[in-house]
């Protein structure tokens, strides 16, 4: 935001100089990006008045005049200007006068003509405005004073870059009440007369959104002169402003808006139908704004209309068929408060960006807008003319930002800070803030103003006191800290040493979006509802992952069209499932993901080129799983996911308890994500998979082991898993070995069933175990698979 520094100092004037008060503005944490002069360095320039214009005998395009200067005698001076003319009051280059860039006026004839000085364009004084010709002054400019103390040109533009959160400070109001703060100094506010109404008419004003629009004020004027000229104070303050004049209406509510920080609106009163009403769009209307382009407007965006028609999106932009003319005669004043969030990202949307959207998206003060109003109308009055009615206000409290409470520990104000600032000087401190406050029991009570949209949190409240306090009367203080051991549970495994497994198995580490693209992951987990952005970067970024397939498959997909064939992937992160029972409606899981994509190995003369399979991605997730020493407690089930192929799919248990998924991407996914070729993925909580049982140590036996091998034919569906389980189980202690090493399905076998190899190594630590127990326990194993899984030993 630019402001003139005069004009700030009409509200404050500390006595510092115009550096140290930009060095106050820049420490107190709105940085200020630069300081500019409002006009070059020029001495000797003079209010003059033409009192003969003619023209010169000898050129067309050349005039020849007599300007009062206030001395004894009129001045003789030749100019070019085509608009000058009797009568008007110029600025005046005398002899010996010093222009910018060293030019200095010096006695002259043109075209024979003497001529002793320059009437000067805004362009000759280093002033940035466009302009055809000469300046021209107001009638009462006073003949013989010096421009640059007339127009005060010896002022500065300083511009300030605030962050998003000081909306405050968008307004010289909130600007001179920070530096009132800042200098312990009262603010003048500017004061003029009360608007008391002098006609009846007036709108009715129909809310039908008061959860995006809690305030609308409107008020009638007629009978204004929208022809007679913006005064040149208000068009030097806007202009200083960055905001160039275009006629006395809109210069107006621009005024106002740098004024106080509130944006207003003028609607030619001859253009409304019927009541004011506020809305949201159907999403078919169109409406053709103030700088001439017709846009459709978005179905949820709101609008203030007649009975009619759309006039204006409301908090971003006017439109044309309702704006003021140099037709207009009554106007309506429109002054309102919207809600940030009905305003937050539709300028974005529509590739517009206004000063009103700035300030409505961060936040205005909801109780200024009867002042800000009346304001405007007394400026409407008299600069315009006119007749004003009753002020109209559509207010819903319920709506309305209520000021916030807040409590201050002194406590924790000491220990964020590392410093101690007195009790007294905190409570001026957030007094002078314009924040109730109340202390007690070394506890700040504090009511926040309606002003500060930022203040939430006790952090909040510590930040204001340390920036008022200044943060370089805080002594640099080195923080004292005893050496501690830190918590650690030997059983815990480290995320480190989890990444550090995968990259050595092969995998390369990715960082994808937590925000995805809705369409792709309604195809991964289809009727699964998901946290939708209200304001995201693109409609390809608008809901939150419900899991990390949907990033990694569009990592693989991106990567194969880059000639990448062989991926290998896996990420750490969040995943964000709605839940009502979560305090946040969400509930957050920290998830280790893995994708691979090709072949299974890179090239090599002594390796066979292959496919990569399901087998190959769970002989991965078990090498993670052996980092727990728990292996046995890991378990696959086969099961089903609408992003996973059928058959090919299995649920990864812990203790029973379903932690993930792995499984082959689903061949109707690979189109929508770019995919070429089989890929595998899997999925798991990560909580579930960073706990490790400490190993045990055991004796080793000094008695022999006995390998027995066997051979069963079980149904095809039947789980090779499953049937290792009981096996363990019945074999209890002396069986120390136990390992699936074939499955076969073939010649010798019937259809429909499989063959399963199975070693078991029997051991005791007590003893040597006789070949008739050994036996007795492989025909134990034998008779429960029978009976189980109606298992027969193979032939």
């Amino acid at each position: 935001m630019k402001f003139s520094e005069s004009w700030l100092r009409e509200w404050v004037n500390p006595d510092v100089t115009r550096e140290a008060l930009s060095h106050q503005i820049t420490m107190a944490g709105l940085e200020v990006d630069g300081i500019d002069a409002v006009a070059g360095e020029f001495s000797g320039v003079i209010i003059g008045e033409v009192v003969e214009c003619g023209q010169h005998p000898d050129a067309d395009k050349l005039r020849v005049t007599k300007i009062n200067v206030g001395q004894d005698e009129l001045i003789d001076i030749v100019c070019g200007a085509p608009n000058c003319r009797l009568g008007l009051k110029v600025a005046v280059a005398m002899v010996g006068a010093v222009l910018p860039g060293d030019f200095k006026i010096k006695k002259a004839k043109l075209r024979g003509q003497p001529s002793f000085g320059m009437l000067c364009s805004y362009g000759e004084l280093g002033i940035d405005i466009e302009s055809d010709g000469i300046i021209e002054l107001p009638l009462d400019a006073p003949i013989g004073s010096d421009v640059r103390d007339y127009l005060d040109l010896n002022d500065a533009v300083i511009d300030v870059d605030l962050t998003a959160n000081r909306a405050d400070c968008l307004g010289m109001a909130g600007l001179a009440r920070e530096v009132g703060v800042l200098n312990r100094q009262a603010v003048t506010e500017p004061t003029w007369e009360a608007v008391i109404p002098t006609i009846d008419d007036a709108i009715v004003i129909n809310n039908q959104a008061p959860a995006s629009c809690p305030r609308y004020l409107g008020r009638v004027v007629k009978n204004v002169n929208v022809k007679a000229p913006s005064p040149m104070w208000m068009q030097e303050k806007l202009r200083r402003s960055g905001i160039r004049s275009i006629d006395p209406i809109v210069d107006i509510t621009n005024y106002v808006l740098i004024e106080f920080g509130q944006p207003m609106h003028a609607f030619d009163l001859a253009t409304l139908v019927g009541d004011i009403t506020i809305r949201l769009a159907d999403g078919e209307e169109k409406l053709t704004l103030l700088d001439g382009n017709e846009i459709t407007v978005p179905a949820d965006t709101l609008v203030i209309a007649d009975t009619q028609k759309a006039l204006a999106l409301a908090g971003v932009f006017g439109g044309e068929a309702s704006g003021v003319t140099d037709e207009t005669k009554d106007i309506l004043l429109e002054c309102a408060f919207f809600a940030p969030l009905a305003i937050m990202g539709k300028s974005r949307r529509l590739g517009l960006h206004t000063d009103s959207s700035h300030r409505f998206e961060r936040g205005v003060d909801p109780e200024l807008q009867a002042k800000v109003i009346d304001r405007a109308t007394r400026l409407v009055l008299d600069i315009c003319g006119g007749e004003a009615g009753p002020v109209v206000e559509s207010k819903s409290d319920e709506h309305l930002p209520k000021p916030v409470s807040i409590q201050l520990r002194r406590s924790k104000l000491d220990r964020v800070l590392g410093h101690h600032i007195g009790d007294s000087d905190v409570t001026e401190i957030l007094e002078r803030l314009g924040f109730s406050v109340e202390f007690a029991s070394d506890t700040w009570n504090v009511i926040t103003a309606t002003y500060r949209f930022d203040m939430a949190i006790e952090e909040d409240l510590i930040e204001e006191v340390a920036r008022i306090y200044g943060y370089n009367n805080i002594p640099n203080t080195a923080p004292v800290a005893a050496l501690r051991m830190p918590d650690h549970k030997e059983s815990d495994i480290s995320l480190k040493r989890v990444r550090t497994m995968m990259v050595a198995r092969g995998f390369q580490e990715a960082v994808t979006y937590s925000f995805v693209d809705p369409k792709l992951q309604e195809l991964l987990h289809p009727g699964e509802a998901a946290m939708i952005l209200p304001n995201p970067i693109s409609v390809e970024m608008s809901a939150m992952r419900l899991s990390m397939f949907t990033g990694l498959l569009t990592a693989v997909g991106y990567n194969q069209s880059r000639q990448q064939n062989r991926v290998r992937l896996f990420e750490t992160g969040l995943r964000f499932v709605p839940d009502e029972s979560a305090e946040s409606q969400v509930r957050q899981q920290a998830m280790l993901a893995a994708v691979i994509s090709g072949n299974q190995n890179d090239e090599h003369w002594s390796m066979e080129s292959k496919t990569v399979d399901f087998f190959d991605l769970k002989g991965d997730l078990e090498a993670i799983i052996g980092l727990t020493v728990s292996d046995e407690e890991f378990t696959f089930r086969s099961a089903s996911h609408p992003a996973l192929h059928p058959g090919q799919c299995a649920e990864i248990l812990r203790n029973d308890r379903v932690i993930g998924v792995i499984g082959a991407v689903h061949p109707s996914l690979e189109k929508p994500f770019g995919l070429n070729g089989k890929t595998i993925v899997f999925e798991l909580e990560l909580d579930a998979l960073l706990h490790a049982s400490l190993p045990q140590a055991q004796a080793v036996s000094k008695f022999p082991a006995n390998r027995r091998d066997i051979a069963i034919v079980v149904d095809e569906q039947v789980s090779a898993g499953n049937v290792v389980n009981l096996i363990r189980k019945v074999g209890e202690n002396q069986l120390v070995g136990l390992n699936l090493f074939d499955v076969y399905q073939g010649k010798g076998v019937e259809p429909g069933k499989k063959s399963l190899a199975i070693a078991l190594t029997l051991q005791d630590n007590a003893r040597t175990l006789e070949e008739k127990e050994i036996a007795e326990m492989v025909d134990k194993v034998v008779s429960e698979l029978k009976s189980e899984f109606n298992a027969l030993l193979r032939d």
